[in-house]
């Protein structure tokens, strides 16, 4: 039975998902916890797990077109929720998964997601999948998210992962790990915005088991004020195989950014390349855009969209 959402409950489901009221097909929205409500498909069966908290979402073969939305938003102060989530995405496919999850805390006590995500990629198919992380509220609590993605691909198959967290994330710790079997390809594309003293902290661990198996990881951070992001990604060629990781940051104020990246190659013909670049807004960049009618501010934010776009 649906549940009404607050306007505080529709406005962070929109900033996760752009979604304005229900989603069609198949979808799950979790609230502080609990189910608000869930619709399967004629193609994607979502039931829920029998040893953790959490759902197991199956997309039958051949499936494509379709859209699963599994959003979580948390406005309970003091909430610690963990959810376990497992994809079986079967051979042949062609999906979208949208997921995310948004805190609204305004107590000063902590609110905390902790999202474990697995993917197990069948044959030949293709999913793209958006998560997105937003945080919000004027209390003292912090507002934590700390994600966990776990990928396995079979041969042939093709998968884009967008992960975004673009403001009000007290703290987060992500964790991402995926293995590839031959000819699949993995694109991980991370944007992060930490302002004020946050702080975000992003692991990666991408196995190249398959020969022509094939990684591109791209991140684009901005640090404001005093916040500290880490970030610290390995792949890992372990067959004839293609591997790209490439970290882009600007940095602000008193901001601290570390990127770390590391390839090895246990194969000879593993092609792994790395590569990562950390600095301040040009100057010459805010007098340009001032000259068409800007403020400094102004222009500042518009190079920080670009750059996050």
């Amino acid at each position: 039975m649906a549940v009404d959402l607050s306007p505080i409950d529709e406005n962070l489901l929109a900033e996760i998902t752009s979604l304005h009221g229900m989603p069609k097909g198949a979808f799950n929205i979790r609230k502080d916890g609990e189910l608000v409500e869930r619709h399967s498909s004629a193609f994607i069966d979502i039931e829920t797990k029998t040893d953790n908290p959490g759902i197991d979402i199956t997309i039958k073969p051949g499936t494509k077109g379709e859209t699963v939305y599994i959003p979580v938003i948390v406005t309970k102060s003091g909430l610690k929720d963990v959810v376990y989530n497992t994809f079986y995405i079967g051979d042949d496919c062609d999906v979208k998964i949208i997921a995310g999850c948004g805190i609204h805390n305004n107590s000063h006590q902590d609110s905390e997601h902790d999202g474990i995500h697995s993917f197990h990629i069948g044959k030949n198919s293709r999913v793209s999948y958006v998560e997105k992380h937003y945080g919000e509220g004027e209390g003292t609590g912090e507002r934590i998210l700390n994600p966990t993605t776990n990928v396995y691909m079979d041969e042939g198959s093709f998968c884009e992962m967008e992960m975004v967290q673009l403001r009000g994330v007290t703290s987060t710790v992500r964790d991402t790990n995926a293995e590839l079997a031959a000819g699949s390809k993995l694109v991980l594309i991370e944007k992060l915005l930490t302002h004020d003293n946050q702080m975000a902290t992003s692991n990666m661990k991408v196995e190249l088991k398959g020969e022509d198996s094939t990684v591109q990881v791209i991140s684009r951070s901005v640090a404001q004020d005093d916040s500290v992001q880490i970030f610290n990604p390995l792949v890992i060629g372990e067959a004839a195989c293609h591997g790209h990781v490439q970290c882009d940051a600007i940095i602000m104020g008193n901001a601290k950014v570390k990127a770390i990246p590391g390839i090895e190659a246990a194969h000879e013909d593993a092609q792994l390349i790395h590569e990562a670049a950390i600095g301040k807004i040009a100057g010459d960049q805010i007098v340009k855009l001032m000259t068409l009618g800007l403020t400094e501010e102004e222009a500042e934010q518009e190079i920080i969209d670009d750059f996050l776009n």
